[in-house]
């Protein structure tokens, strides 16, 4: 509550209140609350130097706690952020707490990465009885958007035929 201390009659000495919002503290709230999302934000990602390939298909709807497998350039696994022999993949997994093989996994891997290194960590998984696996990459522009105007889309290679 606030008064005015006006030029009204002199020998009254009640003052008359004021009825504005303060509103100091709100923004003073507001700031601290900002500053606390600013930092907290950065630490709920996964944090690993990946550099993925990118892909110009439709974003699907992340789930609210998803469980991350990455493989980096030089072929060594995490779960999460926490790195983890191949053999021990699917009991890390069983141990994380999601206690559901149907919930879906999003498989990270390094471009650098060969497929043959890519598709064994899927074999793992599978063997496991995790078949819901998603491959994650950056979101690209697609090709006809890519193309300047008036040149020439890149040369594809011939469609595959199926063998007799």
């Amino acid at each position: 509550m606030g008064a005015s201390l006006g030029e009204g009659s002199g020998d009254d000495d009640d003052f008359a209140e004021a009825h504005e919002i303060n509103v100091t503290p709100f923004i003073d709230v507001m700031l601290v609350l900002l500053i606390i999302f600013m930092v907290a934000a950065p630490l709920s990602t996964v944090d690993l130097p990946i550099d993925l390939p990118t892909s110009t298909a439709q974003p699907t709807k992340k789930p609210d706690k998803p469980i991350y497998v990455s493989i980096k350039s030089d072929l060594a696994v995490h779960l999460g952020e926490t790195p983890v022999k191949r053999v021990d993949l699917v009991r890390d997994l069983d141990r994380s707490g999601t206690g559901a093989k149907d919930r879906r996994i999003f498989l990270r891997a390094d471009k650098a990465v060969p497929y043959g290194e890519l598709m064994s960590v899927l074999e793992v998984l599978r063997a496991g009885g995790y078949l819901k696996v998603a491959l994650v990459a950056l979101e690209g522009v697609p090709e006809a958007a890519a193309t300047p105007a008036g040149a020439a889309p890149p040369a594809s290679p011939p469609a595959a035929k199926p063998a007799p």
